[in-house]
């Protein structure tokens, strides 16, 4: 008896703690690999229609915070990114990854980043 009471705790246990691990994230869902892949084609096509000098991205995930890249990202605000058509032609799923690109690897984040 006292080892099935200790097996259902222990299970009990192992999903509770699975939950709290899985919802734990208060960040953006998309995918950041691909968001950072995505940045940079963006950025490249940016830099092929002349509307910016360089292809190396100017700016990286570790200049701001998590909270400025929320805020630049909920309000849509790419000035200072430039090649504004280009920001704003894409797809939702395009931006949510480039948004989980920067706010996963902000300054203030546990692995900040730089675009290299």
């Amino acid at each position: 008896m006292f080892k099935k009471i200790t097996i259902l705790f222990t299970a009990a246990l192992f999903i509770l703690v699975s939950n709290a691990i899985l919802f734990a994230s208060e960040g953006p869902k998309g995918n950041d690999r691909k968001g950072k892949y995505t940045y940079r084609k963006v950025y490249k096509s940016c830099s092929e229609s002349g509307q910016v000098e360089s292809a190396t991205p100017k700016i990286s995930p570790s200049d701001k915070t998590m909270a400025e890249w929320k805020s630049i990202f909920d309000t849509k605000n790419f000035d200072e990114f430039g090649c504004k058509d280009h920001w704003v032609s894409l797809s939702d799923e395009d931006f949510l990854d480039i948004y989980s690109y920067f706010y996963g690897h902000a300054s203030d984040s546990p692995s900040p980043a730089t675009c290299k």
